[in-house]
Formats: C-alpha cells, sequence, structure tokens
C-alpha cells in the first residue's frame, strides 16, 4: 500500500513520476556520493555528524583525527575532562557546547547500548544530542540503511522543486519517504544536499545551469 505523506494523502503517479525525474537527473550528477565527514566506524560518524554543525566539513575532519587518537572508543570520550574534549573542538565552533555534547552521548551510548552505537532510529534519537537528521545520516551513511536526513538544503530544494510544502524537517521526511521507494532512501539526502551547495544556493541560485529547471516550481527562478 503507498506511504502516506505528513498530511494524510497519497502522493499521484505523476507526483512520484516527477520525483523520480529529479533522482535521476540528481543521480545523473552525482552518480556516487557520501558524507564528506571522515569516519572509521559508525561511533566516528555519529560524533563528527554532531560536530559538524555550523562548521565545515573540513574543520571537523582535521579536528577528529586528534579527538580519536585521545579517545578512541565511547567509554573513552565518556570519562574524558570536557575541558580537554573543548580543546581538541575548539575550531569547530560553539566548542563548550559541543565538547559537552559529545561527551554527554559517550556516556548514553555506554550506558543505554553498551558502547555500541545501535543501528535503529528510534534508539538513535534517544541519545542526548542526536536528532532525526543525525541519526538518519549515521544509517544510510554507515549502513545504507533507508533513512532520509533532512537539512537546509533538503528543505530549501525541496520546497523549491515542488516536492514537498511543509516546512517541518519531520514532515519533509514523510513526504519525500511517501515520494520515493524504500530502496532509493539512503541516496537522497546527500545528493539534495551536494545539489544545494553546489546549484541551488540560498541566495543565489544557478537557474541557468540547473538541470532540474524544467522540473522545478519555485516561481523566482533566475534564468
Amino acid at each position: 500500500m503507498p506511504r502516506p505523506r505528513a498530511d494524510g494523502s497519497v502522493p499521484t503517479a505523476v507526483e512520484r513520476g516527477k520525483a523520480r525525474a529529479v533522482l535521476n537527473r540528481l543521480k545523473k550528477r552525482y552518480p556516487t556520493i557520501g558524507t564528506a565527514l571522515d569516519y572509521e566506524s559508525p561511533w566516528e560518524l555519529l560524533v563528527t555528524t554532531v560536530l559538524s554543525a555550523q562548521t565545515t566539513d573540513d574543520n571537523v575532519n582535521k579536528v577528529r583525527v586528534r579527538l580519536f587518537e585521545r579517545f578512541p572508543q565511547p567509554a573513552d570520550l565518556a570519562a574524558a575532562d570536557v575541558e580537554e574534549v573543548e580543546q581538541i573542538v575548539f575550531s569547530t565552533g560553539f566548542y563548550r557546547q559541543k565538547a559537552k555534547s559529545i561527551v554527554t552521548l559517550a556516556g548514553d551510548v555506554v550506558e543505554k547500548f553498551g558502547g555500541e552505537v545501535p543501528r535503529d532510529l528510534d534508539a538513535l534519537v534517544t541519545l542526548r544530542g542526536v536528532g532525526r537528521k543525525t541519526a538518519s545520516v549515521v544509517l544510510a551513511e554507515a549502513w545504507n540503511d533507508p533513512a532520509i536526513a533532512v537539512d537546509t538544503h533538503v528543505r530549501r530544494t525541496t520546497n523549491r522543486i515542488g516536492l514537498t510544502s511543509e516546512s517541518d524537517p519531520v514532515k519533509i521526511e514523510a513526504d519525500l519517504k511517501a515520494l520515493y521507494p524504500v530502496a532509493e532512501w539512503a541516496g537522497i539526502s546527500m545528493r539534495l544536499i551536494q545539489f544545494g551547495r553546489d546549484i541551488c544556493d540560498a541566495r543565489r541560485p544557478l537557474c541557468s545551469e540547473c538541470e532540474l529547471v524544467s522540473l522545478c516550481e519555485w516561481p523566482h527562478k533566475r534564468l
């Protein structure tokens, strides 16, 4: 049975066809794609995703090496001195908040899941500091599990193109899951995120260079 959107309606065949066309063009632009964050385990990806808020992936990748050399496992970070962690993550911005967040997160992973990152969305979001976006990134990238992460790029591009009219990330996620088969979910977010960075910029979208322009419903296209 077709999956409903956030408002309870079910996408029509035409709407699903448009969504498929959008993804096919994005696949042509980005045949293979994944997170730009470096990681060697689901645990490292979870932490680096938390650290990536309000900074560049390059910044986080530089910090990651030192952080996991010093605190390789969740138990190590859970027992860390927060001030030492602050010094390591300083360059990522909001360092006090982020240091406290990842130390607390590590404690939750140890106490709730025996030091193993759970491979389940509902379990992941019980970890303090982990929302649906972060949890979905870990599921899709670390395990290729069906999950759709909604960030500002995904929200902007899907609204402009007309795949959703929702602004709430949870509702956008529901709308996208209604439009696409489960097998495609893991590959959607990173393509939309990169497309938002490369072409569909918030202030200066490159509409004249966009392969989705014929499918896009945004009334302010710059052609």
